[in-house]
């Protein structure tokens, strides 16, 4: 190899870590961005009284969070296995309006305004899906998820279920795969339960672009560690906790994408939610 080709070749793996380092910085922000919404979020939703769980201190409603995953997860692979694409695109699509909805009425609780904002929201996911449109709709679900649940669940619960998940999702993603099947669908149908950042400037997804052009991150590996930060929000009076939780996601993170190859895929929950409870413990024991 000549010296200039060998030039080309350092120039170019200089300019992939570059952009690495870029793509994993700018999820880190979405990431950051959903835990601040659902802490906004929080004290209205509270005030709104629009809870997933009535006894916040139940340890019941762990087992129901996971059953209700599990059975939601097995039922989705199953119908896509018999060729129910559509059908499955039309629940999420449901499921995403849903929680628009809550979050458009508790902002913008005027007449008729949540409802068209909603309805609006929705075809466009539907006729114009595209990356930055599915980013911007993630946040407002992702945070909004994460409001409701982490106002609903008392800290205990909170973190036997993030434990419980992470569990799951080593399990689903490295032993039996089947998460990464159903993120392969997930991506086809260009469904906002995902964060996607291109790695070049003419990625599309609308268009077919190669999806090894993007960088994706799963919206439950945002909403999940975020219900931590508003649990603890909403459950003390000093910031240290939540403020723990939320930096510790992100020492998580910053360990997770150390190892995160391109194209591979890896469990994000067990390094976000270790970091988010070891932060949390570590903000409480300051507050103590």
């Amino acid at each position: 190899m000549s010296e200039e080709e060998e030039e080309e070749v350092t120039e170019t793996e200089t300019e992939e870590k570059n952009l690495s380092i870029f793509l994993c910085l700018g999820m880190a922000v979405l990431l950051v961005l959903t835990q601040v919404i659902a802490v906004l979020l929080a004290a209205p939703f509270a005030a709104s009284g629009i809870k997933a769980f009535q006894d916040p201190e139940s340890m019941w409603n762990t087992v129901y969070f996971i059953i209700l995953i599990i059975g939601f997860t097995a039922l989705i692979l199953l119908v896509l296995k018999f060729g129910g694409d559509k059908l499955v695109q039309f629940i999420m699509l449901a499921a995403v309006a849903v929680t628009m909805y809550y979050v458009m009425a508790v902002l913008l609780p005027y007449g008729y305004v949540p409802i068209v904002i909603t309805i609006a929201l929705t075809v466009l996911l539907y006729i114009y899906p595209e990356w930055y449109i599915l980013d911007a709709t993630g946040l407002v679900i992702g945070g909004g998820a994460a409001a409701i649940f982490g106002i609903s669940l008392d800290i205990l619960p909170v973190i036997l279920l993030m434990i419980l998940l992470a569990i799951y999702d080593a399990i689903s993603v490295y032993k039996t795969k089947h998460m990464v099947s159903l993120a392969e669908s997930i991506v086809d149908m260009r469904l906002p339960i995902l964060f996607v950042l291109p790695r070049k400037r003419n990625f599309s997804i609308v268009k077919n672009s190669d999806m090894g052009e993007a960088f994706f991150m799963g919206l439950g590996d945002a909403i999940i560690p975020s219900m931590l930060v508003v649990s603890a929000f909403v459950n003390y009076t000093s910031a240290a906790p939540a403020l723990g939780a939320a930096l510790g996601t992100l020492a998580g993170y910053a360990v997770l994408s150390r190892i995160a190859g391109r194209g591979k895929p890896h469990a994000g929950l067990p390094f976000l939610n270790s970091g988010a409870i070891i932060g949390f413990v570590i903000g409480l024991a300051l507050l103590v």
